[in-house]
């Protein structure tokens, strides 16, 4: 064979192994498929660490919103929920735009009569129900990128139910850990524990920069981040709780077969077929919740910051005899709505921080951080073990 022969032998060579490596990178279901995706559509900041295995991406347009991540690189599972359609659509929806993403900012009361969900004195109907377009369709400004964190930056006026008007700024920072960082926060040791992971934190701080205190009687705000992942039929939601749990139950009776409550933790299941929300007050609160999906081995754990406030909004569509008797933690998993049509499917796991009288310039923060783990059932389950005190069968429905 000749020199000019051996030369396009490995250049075919070297053309398929990279065309081949681009198909799986590419492969629906990936991190990379889906930071291509969003890439065509938004800004996408991708964020890096663990020498490029633990991924995130992250859309500035979106809130600043982690629309999903991987612990195996490009090639590996993507997390997060994407709602394909409405991120490729130019049509913008009046009520609420459902992009997805594994940590979105949104701000509560969504109802009662500190609602920002509702205009001034308009019945609670979904007809008059519409999200905030600051947390909605409005992007969030870049303060600062580095390869493995961005922060940044939102001011937004926003009117309640009463009429209160709130002058808010927002900011948002994003971590991707590396292992070290994953390892003090759960007090776990990797090394010992053969998975793949990612984890990162959103940190979220809203401050008063009216003219006017917000007190309780003109309403007052929360920080409010939802997760939205894959659901499977094998996906369970769990939840430690302490004391005697007084959960809420909203959208209906949960059938059997999709909620359990045993030996200090609530079961949900995560299945994206029968539309159910659940919520904890701080009384039952511990600050950690999670889920695991049994199909691709994936146990998803989160932690949040909670100081054992009692004051949290309250989001019943209602005037309210307690509008700070809300919810810390919540958990949702879609289905169908009463006319046949869904949302998703996915399923949530939620946290949010405390309402608090801000005088102005002052201000209240709320960590919400998510991990996932990838790997056989043993090495999963010495997770589960170490921070919950439940094997792996024990959090399954």
């Amino acid at each position: 064979m000749n020199i000019i022969s051996k030369g396009i032998l490995i250049m075919g060579i070297l053309t398929s192994a990279s065309c081949d490596t681009k198909q799986k990178t590419l492969d629906k279901g990936t991190f990379g498929y889906d930071a291509s995706f969003l890439k065509q559509y938004q800004e996408t900041i991708v964020l890096k660490n663990n020498n490029g295995k633990s991924l995130l991406a992250v859309v500035p347009n979106y809130q600043g919103r982690i629309l999903t991540s991987s612990a195996q690189g490009e090639e590996g599972n993507s997390y997060g929920w994407l709602n394909y359609a409405a991120i490729s659509s130019d049509k913008l929806e009046e009520k609420i735009n459902i992009y997805g993403g594994e940590d979105r900012f949104w701000l509560g009361p969504e109802g009662g009569q500190n609602s920002i969900f509702f205009a001034p004195k308009q019945e609670f109907t979904f007809d008059n129900w519409k999200t905030p377009k600051e947390i909605d369709t409005e992007g969030f400004d870049i303060v600062s990128q580095t390869e493995n964190s961005a922060v940044f930056k939102k001011e937004m006026n926003l009117k309640n139910y009463q009429g209160f008007d709130f002058f808010i700024e927002v900011k948002r920072a994003i971590n991707l850990f590396d292992q070290k960082t994953v390892e003090k926060k759960l007090a776990v040791n990797l090394n010992a524990i053969n998975v793949d992971f990612v984890g990162f934190e959103s940190v979220n701080q809203i401050k008063n920069i009216g003219n006017s205190k917000w007190n309780k009687s003109s309403g007052l705000l929360s920080i409010w981040i939802l997760g939205m992942l894959k659901p499977s039929s094998e996906t369970a939601m769990f939840i430690p709780f302490k004391g005697a749990t007084n959960y809420k139950s909203y959208f209906g009776d949960i059938p059997a077969d999709k909620l359990s409550v045993k030996d200090q933790m609530i079961l949900f299941k995560g299945d994206g077929t029968h539309r159910s929300k659940i919520g904890l007050p701080p009384e039952n609160t511990i600050p950690m919740l999670g889920s695991y999906d049994a199909e691709k081995k994936v146990l998803t754990v989160v932690q949040f910051s909670f100081d054992n406030d009692q004051d949290y909004v309250n989001s019943m569509w209602e005037i309210q005899e307690a509008p700070y008797a809300g919810d810390v933690v919540n958990t949702y998993n879609d289905g169908p709505l009463k006319n046949g049509d869904q949302l998703g499917p996915f399923y949530e796991l939620e946290s949010s921080s405390p309402a608090k009288e801000l005088a102005v310039q002052d201000s209240v923060v709320h960590h919400h951080v998510t991990y996932h783990f990838e790997g056989d059932e043993v090495e999963l389950e010495k997770l589960t073990l170490q921070l919950f005190n439940k094997e792996l069968k024990e959090l399954q429905l």
